[in-house]
């Protein structure tokens, strides 16, 4: 009798899965074909073909497909290579984060009859994770505190030039045992619709909230952000290293940008993004004499929008005045870049992180991903990868991220592994800095 398993059925999304096929004819070539009901009701599906070995067994954590969807051994390739059957969607969570993700996993025949079916459950929260809407001091967010009791290490998510917030990196890190705030700053009910014009000061009054209401474990606060986000990252590390202890910046920018195709039409996209003691911060496409939008207004579809970041690169000078002082960061930090990344070079912009924290001889570990053919949408495993092209959330214009579907599945798995890792070391050290002050206060 032909059976299929996914081991373990039921867990949170960033658990591997072994499916296997059992009971079958040795040699036969079965189709294993999935179906996902994602974001707001949009049905993602898959298929792969594989032969069946001379055991009357398929293992996906060993056996290749012979056509499909995806190509070479990938435990998982049915998930990330997974596409809406809606054209252009790209949405792959639920509204409602506390919602599991079901997909169904088919077995089918030469015939084309349906063999037999399992259920793979993927879960952004954890049980007893809590979540709570948080409305404070002008700031908007939803809090995810861990099961188990406080006081906890702390994240604050940022989500990127999309806007809203990331409610579902917020509640894996919960999962994962970090209270997560994971903050809105524009276009979330309360918050202006754009990105322009946004005060540091909000972020310091929400880092003053984490403080005060959290108290976090060790006093530590890191700050995760993806994009702008991540640009956001670096800048906030630098602005409050009083507050924040540890920086993971996803695909960031290692200068201040303008409000790009985030921005308030009233200001436009090359005007100012972020505001400190009420005065815009100087940013890239300020004052600069090489800066142009046509490369990517005007290139081949897909666009790309790197194109246009790296004319504005040209100008030293311009690139000197908007630089984020991350010399600055009281702590270790993360980047995680890509190397065929459409929405800007974040490769590059992380190697000049990297090179100026050598340069100032950073007192904290400095750790830089750089993932090869992968694009902009590094976020963590299994979820599909395969929606490369989109509308703008914002302005609505239509480019690429860039990647390749595998190369950004290998990239949201591996870079996930070490932002834990990463986030286990900087608790670690600063437990044990902590511990050591307070030894060496109570000695004579």
């Amino acid at each position: 009798m032909i059976d299929i398993t996914a081991t373990p059925g039921d867990d949170l999304i960033d658990v591997v899965r072994r499916i296997t096929v059992s009971g079958a004819q040795a040699g036969a070539l079965l189709t294993l074909r999935t179906q996902t009901v994602r974001g707001a009701g949009t049905v993602w599906t898959s298929r792969a073909v594989f032969r069946v070995d001379d055991h009357g067994v398929i293992d996906l954590s060993r056996d290749a497909p012979v056509e499909g969807d995806y190509g070479g051994v990938s435990p998982m390739g049915l998930i990330w290579s997974q596409v809406p059957v809606e054209a252009g969607k790209r949405e792959v969570f639920p509204p409602d984060v506390s919602k599991a993700l079901t997909t169904c996993i088919e077995v089918i025949d030469e015939d084309g009859q349906v063999l037999t079916a399992t259920l793979l459950i993927q879960r952004l929260v954890a049980p007893g994770v809590q979540r709570h809407d948080m409305h404070v001091d002008g700031c908007v967010g939803t809090l995810f505190l861990p099961a188990t009791p406080g006081p906890h290490p702390v994240v604050l998510v940022l989500n990127g030039s999309g806007g809203g917030i990331n409610e579902p990196r917020g509640a894996l890190y919960a999962s994962r045992g970090y209270a997560a705030l994971a903050l809105g700053y524009f276009k979330t009910p309360g918050l202006s619709d754009y990105i322009s014009n946004t005060p540091l000061e909000y972020f310091g009054r929400a880092l003053d909230w984490i403080a005060r209401e959290l108290q976090p474990a060790s006093g530590f606060i890191a700050v995760s952000g993806q994009s702008r986000g991540g640009e956001l990252a670096l800048l906030l590390g630098a602005t409050y290293p009083d507050r924040i202890k540890a920086v993971i910046g996803y695909v960031p920018g290692a200068v201040i940008h303008s409000a790009q195709n985030a921005a308030d039409p009233a200001t436009g996209r090359e005007g100012p993004t972020w505001l400190l003691d009420g005065k815009p911060l100087p940013h890239l496409w300020e004052n600069n004499r090489t800066a142009s939008w046509q490369p990517f207004d005007d290139g081949p579809p897909p666009h790309r929008h790197e194109r246009a970041i790296r004319t504005a690169l040209l100008d030293k000078e311009a690139v000197e005045r908007a630089r984020i002082h991350v010399e600055n960061i009281d702590g270790p930090v993360l980047l995680i870049s890509a190397t065929d990344d459409g929405s800007w070079p974040s490769s590059d912009y992380s190697r000049m992180v990297v090179e100026r924290l050598e340069r100032e001889k950073h007192a904290y570990p400095v750790r830089h991903l750089d993932f090869d053919n992968a694009g902009h949408a590094i976020v963590f495993p299994y979820v599909p990868t395969t929606q490369l092209v989109y509308a703008h959330p914002v302005s609505g214009r239509i480019s690429t991220g860039g990647g390749e579907p595998a190369a950004n599945a290998r990239a949201d798995e591996s870079s996930w592994r070490e932002v834990l890792a990463f986030l286990d070391a900087a608790v670690h050290s600063r437990t044990s800095n902590t511990a050591g002050d307070s030894l060496r206060q109570e000695q004579p």
